[in-house]
């Protein structure tokens, strides 16, 4: 992509307010689940939106991880929205939960042996837990509560959520499916790049 184009790209992004992103995201959950209350999901509805939620969820999050090295390496800019994608990513994990826990288990203690019993759903409720102070801190008065050196500290546990997130793919899937891997891998290679370098500079 060119340097011209790349600036009218940003210049146009410049201009979308991040709100259009939020009403795009919960029409998108909505038409989801609609789909499923209707028939448009299939014979089983209940575990295709627990999936589809969770899909978009591991969408949502690679790409709130791709948007540092985007920018960096492509000259992309899609920081205006990071927050939107971040907050976006939480609600659908909480709808794939809730899918989970109110339509499909439907009883506090089978929710709680399946926790406790089943490692993929532990992997995943792990997952989720870190996920809720990060979406009850993105906003402006939390980053000037905590300062911005302890906010990004904490939004660093986006790293161990994303790839508890991916490993929950990996091991919910029936036998051998490329899928779930492709999201291991994407999300194991971005935090890789957040990470690594880092270290790098620790160590120098």
């Amino acid at each position: 992509m060119s340097d011209l184009v790349l600036q009218r790209v940003n210049s146009g992004l410049r201009r979308v307010p991040p709100l259009l992103l939020y009403m795009g995201g919960v029409a998108w959950g909505g038409w989801l689940f609609w789909l499923a209350a209707t028939g448009g999901l299939g014979v089983e509805p209940i575990e295709a939106l627990e999936h589809r939620y969770g899909e978009v969820a591991l969408q949502l999050i690679v790409l709130g991880l791709a948007v540092t090295p985007m920018r960096q390496w492509l000259g992309l800019n899609l920081m205006p929205f990071r927050r939107a994608i971040g907050v976006l990513a939480f609600g659908f994990v909480a709808a794939h939960f809730l899918v989970w826990a109110v339509l499909d288990v439907q009883s506090v203690s089978a929710i709680w042996a399946d926790i406790v019993k089943r490692p993929y759903v532990t992997v995943g409720m792990a997952g989720l837990l870190l996920l809720i102070p990060l979406a009850a801190t993105s906003n402006n008065w939390s980053v000037r509560k905590l300062g911005g050196m302890r906010w990004r500290q904490l939004h660093k546990l986006v790293y161990p959520a994303a790839v508890l997130g991916a490993v929950h793919f990996v091991w919910l899937a029936k036998g051998f499916q490329i899928e779930p891997l492709v999201y291991l891998f994407l999300i194991a290679g971005l935090v890789a790049l957040r990470v690594a370098p880092r270290r790098r500079r620790v160590g120098a």
